[in-house]
Parts: structure tokens; C-alpha cells; sequence
């Protein structure tokens, strides 16, 4: 037995306090303040089951508990949270909820895993898929209205992520929540990149709320695991329904493992905004780096709706450069950020997204994600800042090394004098995407 998530929340605690304070067991005589680890597969049966007994432990152990009061408090839920095996396990789940022959609205830009995985279900025939650009409200409320008129209630689903995965598109999250409640929608928010410290959207009216928990809840890049919230009892059963018939479950040291980085989550994502924030305000003026994609910039175009839904803009920069070979030279130079996938975590990561053959081609070639992590902003500026310009001068000399071709003048039967290159950051058409 934990803490009451309803006692937290009632006695009106910060987020920030309720990281450390919620899924913790009671105040007893010798009980241990952290919950222990529970490995065990079956429990002792002394009468016939009953609803809500642990039986075996693919239904359930104590170990996910606190983990999932914890984080149902965190995103002020009425209901514990329900933690899976990975983040592409609960989107399954999520999924779930769409009847076949229903209808999937998403964003073009999202978590590559999600968008593969519902394109895939749409291919089986499981139900239509229509991406659309979630920033743009207009087309995503005439994308509702057309459904509207074909599918019954319950049978389409909004999925919501915002700000973006790369992109950092943001939504307007109230206004679509609404209007897909009108057309009978359910509606899933991804709140993978804004953790509950920058935004709780069950409070914008989403039914369900999906984390990638081996992200920044985890925080270690140790984990992988995945978490739904939902304040619908009837939504919960179905999604543990499926969790428990798909064998999507979690191992109780994983879940342990994140209980404990939930602990910091407050704390890393303070810091983790503060130096995104430094680092993007700095890209802006580099001569290297054609973009900066940061809600946190005035100059956003997401940054007003940024400012007006969240607390916070998130640890999550990226940056578009002239071209793909300088942005793979960025990342083979940095030598204090790390060249991974994933994100999230106390260390910064660094990928040219288009890397992954998952990823959509709406994403520039020349993008590069960077995942702030908890290091000194000025020595990751100084790796950062090094790195540019060493892969601005390697695919400069790389250029100029390059045998020049002429160009015959068929008239006159002579060459023309040598094909001049462009300034290494100059912005042409040929690197549009």
C-alpha cells in the first residue's frame, strides 16, 4: 500500500514536490521509505481468487504500484497510471482503442515508432490513417469535420503530440481537443517531451496520456519502458485488458529503476530547459546552422502557443544545417555530447534524424536533434560551438579538394573557366527540403 495519490492531491502539493513525495509506502512502524522490489512470478492463493487479488504476475506486482500512483499524480489523473514494457507497447495499447474500421488522426511529425506502428495497422486494414500537420488547426479541424460525417462516436481517435518529435511543432491542444470531443473522437496525447513539469493534458480535456517512460521519467537511458494515464475507468480497464492479454508488461527492477529517476525528474528538467534554452539562443547567431527549432525562441513560430499552454519549453533543440554531410561531420566531431538515438536522459545526445529509414521525409535531411541533458551549459556550448565549425571546415576542404570539371562552350569549341563553389553557409535551393 502506498501513499493516497487523492491525500496529495488534495493537500494541493507542486509537482516538483510530488515527483518525491507520491507512490511512497505509508508512514508505518519499520516500513522501509522506498518500495522495495517484488520478484515474484505467482502469489499465495489461501481461498478462491477475487476480484482485484494478485494472482499471477502477468495481471499485476507491487513493484508497479508506486510507479503508477506516482506518476497519476503527476498528471493529476484520477486513476493510477498504467506502466507497460516500452513506449511502442502502449502506443500499441492506445491504438487498441480505435475499433477496426475506425479512423487514426495524426500528426506527419511524431515519434517515428508511433507513426510506423499505426501505418503498419493501417496497411492490415485495421483502420484509416490520416497525418496531417497538427500546428495547422485549420486543416486538422477540417480533417474531424470530414470523418465526422462517416464514423459513428468512438470509432476515430485524435492522436496528439506537441511540441513534435523532431520538429518541435506545437498544437493548439485545447482547441482540437474539444472539437474532436464534438466529433466523437477519442483523444491520446504523447507527452513524452513535456513531462508533466511543463504540461498535464488532462487538464486540456485528452482522455489518454502517453509517455515514452524511458525518456525523461526514466531519465538514465537504463531502461525501456512506456506509461498510459487516464482519468476514464472505462478507458483503463480496456487498455489493462490489453496490457495483461498482450503480455505487454514491465519488470519490476525497470519499473523500480524509473521510480527512482522519477525522483530527480523536477530537478533534471530545470536544468535541462535552462541550457536548451542558452544553447538555442546562441545557435540563432552561429554562422553554421541554417535553423534553430526551439518553442522557446520569440522567433518560433510555436512559441506563442508555447508560452500560452505550458510551463516550460522543454530540453529538446534542433538545428537545421545546409547540408547532410556537414550535419554527419557534426556529429562524428562533438566529443562531449554523445552520437545516439533516444533522449532524455542526464547526458546530451545528438542524431541527424534522417539517419533512421523510419523517420518521414517531411523531416529536412540536414536536421539534427539535440536532447539537452544536465551537463554545464558553457561546456557543451564550447563542444558544440567547436564541432560546427570543424564540420563546416572539413566539408569546405573536402569541396575544394574536388577536381573541377569545366564547362564546354559547344560553340566555341573552348572551356569555360572553373565552376565556383558557394560560401559553406549559404542558404540555396538545393538544400531545401
Amino acid at each position: 500500500m502506498t501513499t493516497s495519490r487523492e491525500d496529495l492531491l488534495h493537500a494541493g502539493l507542486a509537482r516538483d514536490t510530488l515527483t518525491v513525495a507520491a507512490g511512497r509506502p505509508r508512514r508505518e512502524h519499520d516500513a522501509p521509505v522506498n518500495a522495495p522490489i517484488v520478484l515474484s512470478t505467482t502469489y499465495h492463493e489461501t481461498r478462491a481468487p477475487e476480484q482485484g487479488d494478485r494472482i499471477y504476475a502477468r495481471g499485476s506486482n507491487p513493484t508497479w504500484d508506486p510507479f503508477e500512483e506516482a506518476l497519476g499524480a503527476l498528471e493529476a489523473a484520477d486513476l493510477p497510471a498504467l506502466v507497460f514494457g516500452s513506449g511502442l507497447g502502449a502506443a500499441a495499447a492506445a491504438l487498441s482503442l480505435v475499433p477496426t474500421g475506425g479512423a487514426v488522426v495524426m500528426p506527419r511529425h511524431a515519434y517515428a515508432g508511433s507513426i510506423s506502428l499505426a501505418a503498419d495497422l493501417a496497411a492490415q486494414g485495421r483502420f484509416e490513417l490520416r497525418t496531417v500537420d497538427i500546428a495547422d488547426t485549420a486543416s486538422v479541424l477540417a480533417e474531424l469535420d470530414a470523418l465526422a460525417g462517416r464514423f459513428d462516436a468512438g470509432q476515430v481517435m485524435l492522436w496528439l503530440e506537441s511540441p513534435t518529435n523532431p520538429m518541435l511543432e506545437v498544437a493548439e491542444l485545447a482547441v482540437l481537443t474539444d472539437a474532436a470531443h464534438a466529433a466523437g473522437a477519442v483523444v491520446v496525447a504523447d507527452n513524452t517531451f513535456n513531462t508533466p513539469i511543463v504540461h498535464r493534458p488532462l487538464d486540456s480535456g485528452v482522455d489518454v496520456v502517453l509517455h515514452s517512460v524511458t525518456k525523461w521519467l526514466a531519465g538514465h537511458s537504463d531502461v525501456v519502458l512506456g506509461a498510459l494515464v487516464t482519468s476514464d475507468p472505462v478507458l483503463r480497464e480496456r487498455l489493462l485488458a490489453h496490457r495483461t492479454l498482450h503480455g505487454a508488461i514491465a519488470g519490476p527492477f525497470e519499473v523500480w529503476l524509473a521510480l527512482r529517476g522519477l525522483r530527480t525528474l523536477a530537478l533534471r528538467m530545470e536544468r535541462s530547459q535552462a541550457t536548451a534554452a542558452v544553447l538555442a539562443h546562441r545557435l540563432v547567431d552561429h554562422p553554421v546552422v541554417r535553423q534553430v527549432r526551439y518553442p522557446g525562441l520569440p522567433s518560433d513560430p510555436g512559441h506563442g502557443r508555447a508560452a500560452g499552454q505550458f510551463d516550460g519549453f522543454g530540453g529538446i533543440v534542433s538545428i537545421e544545417l545546409d547540408d547532410v554531410v556537414t550535419a554527419d561531420a557534426l556529429v562524428a566531431a562533438v566529443r562531449l555530447w554523445l552520437p545516439a538515438t533516444s533522449l532524455g536522459g542526464v547526458e546530451s545526445l545528438i542524431e541527424r534524424r534522417r539517419r533512421q529509414p523510419a523517420e518521414p521525409k517531411t523531416v529536412p535531411e540536414a536536421l539534427v536533434r539535440l536532447s539537452v541533458g544536465i551537463e554545464n551549459p558553457d561546456d557543451l556550448w564550447a563542444d558544440l560551438d567547436r564541432a560546427l565549425q570543424q564540420a563546416s571546415d572539413r566539408h569546405r576542404d573536402d569541396r575544394a579538394k574536388t577536381p573541377t570539371v569545366g564547362i564546354m562552350n559547344t560553340q566555341a569549341g573552348t572551356t569555360a573557366g572553373p565552376m565556383v563553389d558557394a560560401p559553406a553557409n549559404a542558404k540555396t535551393d538545393a538544400t531545401m527540403d
